[in-house]
């Protein structure tokens, strides 16, 4: 059951102008469930991305990294769950670029101006033939508030939709801000078996939306972990349609920074709300360290916390058997960490100090906090003034359940 995830009602998720999303059953795994997502975009829309750099990267991927660097202007994104069309070969790019020249021809567009994503089991061929008999149902269903349906179709482990909308004043003008999110399982920075669709009706420059982009996924989608694996498939699409009539072009524009850290937060909340939805969790866990030299030191630290399967199932059991936190934090790869400088709070406790349990802490104090839904880790190491968080939940006995049933 996910943790505390709070998913908007309809009323309160606003359609992006220039944005129209339609939702079909193509049966590409299992019948009777909407499981293939197209978006169509008004002409003019910026478009950029962020995708996985697993080596085994799936080919859709493959054909959306070549379609951004054309830049002959994005007007659609197509997007089928149950089948990852990953470690399929030429094939697999060949069914991935038929998907393109498929809903190209139903749009009266170019197979370049078309993104395809896939998302579901691995090694498998693409049912092209099912998938392509579906674009036109997709195409009818097409609305301009279709996001809530369009979170539910690109679900596959998933137990929860996850959505974010708001409305946000910007100069003179008010601009939306609506994306969806997706994925369990598999999930680990650079990126995760996920997938992001975040949408507004601001102008951004093409060029300026590719560094936002990234800048935005190493804030958010990189800042998460489940399981310590980096899928074939991730990727985190940013739209601007530049409807609303506001236009950013450059960082130097007054309304950049505000523009930018409305996109971010909105991220954030969606990378949320996937560890929040992780595959069999029952805790959402917040890892801060703080007091490194670098950037890099403290995400070593953060993941190695994050990562361990000896404190995930602790914070399962809520067993304060926080000796496995210090021992991954000296394992991270600081060669000259000094441990006597470094402290570990559980909340609002005070665990370790001096290189030792602190002479204040009582156990019964760790099973508190440990017993809570949501729950803070955090890291002093006494070496700089660098901080970093990352996102992560415990491991159950249900997420062995999940995954050794996915395929059946």
């Amino acid at each position: 059951m996910a943790v505390n995830l709070y998913i908007p009602p309809e009323s309160n998720i606003f359609a992006v102008a220039g944005v129209e999303i339609g939702t079909a059953e193509a049966g590409i795994r299992k019948a009777n469930r909407r499981d293939l997502t197209v978006f169509r975009l008004a002409e003019g829309s910026s478009v950029a991305g962020v995708f996985t750099l697993n080596r085994f990267r799936a080919a859709p991927v493959q054909v959306c990294e070549a379609h951004l660097t054309a830049a002959q202007g994005i007007r659609a994104l197509v997007i089928n769950t149950g089948n990852a069309n990953a470690g399929t070969g030429e094939s697999g790019l060949q069914a991935a670029n038929d998907t393109c020249v498929a809903l190209a021809s139903l749009l009266g567009i170019k197979p370049v101006q078309v993104l395809p994503f896939s998302t579901g089991v691995i090694l498998e061929p693409l049912p092209l033939q099912r998938l392509i008999s579906g674009l036109p149902l997709a195409i009818d269903n097409l609305q301009e508030n279709n996001w809530f349906a369009a979170a539910h179709s690109i679900m596959t482990t998933d137990t929860q939709p996850k959505i974010v909308s708001q409305h946000v004043a910007l100069g003179d003008k008010t601009i939306t801000i609506t994306g969806i999110s997706k994925g369990a399982g598999m999930i680990r920075p650079n990126m995760a078996t996920m997938l992001g669709y975040l949408a507004t009706d601001a102008g951004v420059a093409p060029s300026l939306l590719k560094e936002m982009a990234r800048d935005i996924a190493n804030r958010s989608f990189n800042r998460i972990t489940v399981d310590g694996d980096t899928s074939t498939n991730d990727s985190f699409i940013v739209i601007a349609t530049g409807k609303s009539g506001l236009h950013v072009d450059s960082t130097s524009d007054p309304l950049y920074a505000p523009l930018y850290e409305a996109l971010a937060c909105a991220a954030t909340e969606l990378a949320q709300k996937i560890v929040r939805d992780a595959e069999g969790a029952t805790k959402f866990i917040t890892v801060q360290v703080e007091g490194a030299k670098t950037g890099e030191e403290a995400l070593k630290v953060a993941y190695a916390v994050a990562h361990s399967p000896l404190v995930k199932t602790a914070f399962f059991a809520s067993d304060p058997n926080l000796g496995r936190i210090l021992c991954a934090v000296g394992y991270a790869g600081i060669a000259d960490l000094d441990v006597t400088r470094t402290k570990l709070w559980l909340g609002d406790v005070l665990v370790a100090s001096q290189g030792e349990r602190d002479p204040n802490y009582q156990e019964a104090d760790g099973q508190r906090v440990m017993k809570e839904a949501e729950i803070v880790v955090r890291i002093e190491l006494g070496r700089g003034d660098i901080s970093d968080t990352v996102y992560t939940c415990d491991f159950s006995h249900e997420y062995v359940s999940i995954n050794a049933d996915y395929r059946s």
